[in-house]
């Protein structure tokens, strides 16, 4: 190993970089790590971290509003936009810092730049000071995601998610354009948060990919808490108008509002990179491809996460470095797997899944049997709110296994993990059955549902 600068060189300070890194450390390799913004990468410095602390601030609004079913008088609260945003701003500082120490502790160099691949076993690192050269043994890259804006007339008008935690004035009038995850939790939050929100999706439903029950059921709750949620629909152009930006749509009305929010998909964060001079092949939308142990076609240099586009999530991007230092530095065995990878949707009210959702197995097994439960909280039926809860079982009928769980409904996420670890045990419906509910809780829906309503 001697022949290189360092046995492991990380191009990316992200979940899956950072993860990788200080693993690979503490088993003993010279390791360094190249990213040229804030520790942490999208999930903690403009993804999930931050956006969760303002889904939190957003459900104040509702909790002032429930709090008087419950005998409590709330006066006229009143959001401080600019206190939001520098507490959320104190918060990343901090975990920057614990992202630094983490690494510097097991005696990871990190170096603030920006790298590319230079051939062979090589980097160059641009730093404020200087460009470094760079040998290592392996190379890992795992930059992550960025944000994609198609081109359209206005387009230079729009911003997208990494800008939304900073914005100022407060937008008092949202469009977001977008179905998935992104811009159903942002629609949510700025709508909890104060501003007038109208959301397009230009398909049939928002949130493709998850089950069609929970698709049609958070569209319906999303407008009953104020989003003006349009599908089908689309922008065909923007411009800066007199009173804000006007907005023209597929069918040729107009909006106008003060920012226009573009959630319409992430891309590999590959530019500048050098992947092509190198010879690291990519598929046809630039991810990097790589084999099951994240070598890409030059077996000295890895990728993982989001720049793969296998699976976008952090968790998933951290089991993958784990196992990733463990094929390389020891000790082995470990394994990443893809089955049964819970994911949750902080739009108000949450959505959880783990699993197929019902077309999925309807198309993988013979025969299925689907349980469903959509009911009113017990905390609403004295806040007075509308919003409702669902929850849906998907089942192997020939092995009796839950092969799907699905929920909408508070602190979704937190209940579905859990559930989450059984399914990947290979829990049965029987021994959902068995098992003993606690009460009075939402959670314990999910082990009394005894009747399937289709089969």
């Amino acid at each position: 190993m001697a022949d290189h600068d360092y046995d492991l060189f990380v191009i990316g300070g992200g979940s899956g970089g950072v993860r990788a890194a200080r693993m690979a450390a503490q088993r003993g390799a010279r390791v360094a790590l190249a990213e040229a913004a804030a520790l942490g990468g999208t999930c903690v410095n403009v993804g999930c971290i931050p956006k969760k602390l303002y889904s939190y601030a957003a459900h104040f609004a509702h909790d002032f509003r429930d709090a008087a079913g419950f005998g409590w008088d709330v006066a006229a609260p009143r959001l401080d936009w600019a206190r939001l945003k520098a507490q959320r701003a104190r918060e990343i500082a901090r975990l920057n810092g614990v992202y630094r120490q983490l690494l510097s502790g097991v005696g990871v160099e990190i170096v603030t730049g920006w790298a590319r691949l230079a051939g062979g076993h090589a980097v160059r690192v641009r730093t404020a000071a200087d460009e470094r050269r760079i040998t290592a043994r392996h190379i890992l890259i795992a930059t992550g995601g960025t944000p994609s804006v198609p081109s359209f007339p206005g387009c230079e008008h729009v911003v997208t998610s990494d800008n939304m935690y900073d914005l100022d004035p407060f937008p008092a009038r949202l469009l977001v354009v977008g179905g998935g995850y992104i811009a159903c939790e942002f629609a949510s939050i700025f709508n909890g948060l104060g501003a007038r929100v109208t959301q397009l999706y230009r398909g049939e439903q928002l949130l493709r990919g998850f089950d069609d029950d929970v698709r049609h059921f958070i569209a319906r709750e999303m407008r009953r808490t104020g989003v003006d949620l349009r599908v089908g629909s689309n922008v065909r152009a923007i411009h800066r108008g007199a009173h804000g930006l006007e907005a023209t749509l597929a069918d040729g009305s107009t909006l106008t509002v003060d920012v226009v929010l573009y959630a319409t998909g992430r891309v590999p964060n590959v530019n500048g990179l050098g992947l092509d001079a190198a010879g690291v092949a990519q598929d046809e939308q630039s991810a990097i491809v790589v084999d099951a142990h994240y070598r890409t076609s030059l077996p000295w240099i890895h990728a993982l996460g989001d720049v793969t586009a296998r699976v976008q999530l952090t968790p998933v991007a951290l089991g993958e470095a784990m196992a990733f230092v463990s094929h390389l530095f020891g000790p082995r065995g470990r394994a990443m797997s893809y089955d049964f990878i819970p994911t949750a949707v902080f739009t108000h009210p949450n959505i959880a899944a783990v699993g197929y959702t019902e077309a999925q197995a309807r198309a993988a097994f013979p025969k299925v049997s689907v349980y469903r439960s959509e009911f009113k909280p017990l905390k609403h039926t004295l806040s007075g709110s509308g919003e409702r809860t669902l929850m849906k079982l998907v089942v192997d009928a020939a092995s009796d296994r839950v092969v799907g769980l699905h929920m909408v409904g508070p602190d979704a996420g937190e209940v579905v993990q859990g559930f989450a670890v059984a399914m990947k045990a290979g829990a049965t419906k029987e021994v959902f059955d068995s098992t003993i509910g606690i009460h009075p809780t939402a959670a314990e829906e999910f082990v009394t549902m005894r009747e399937p309503v289709r089969g």
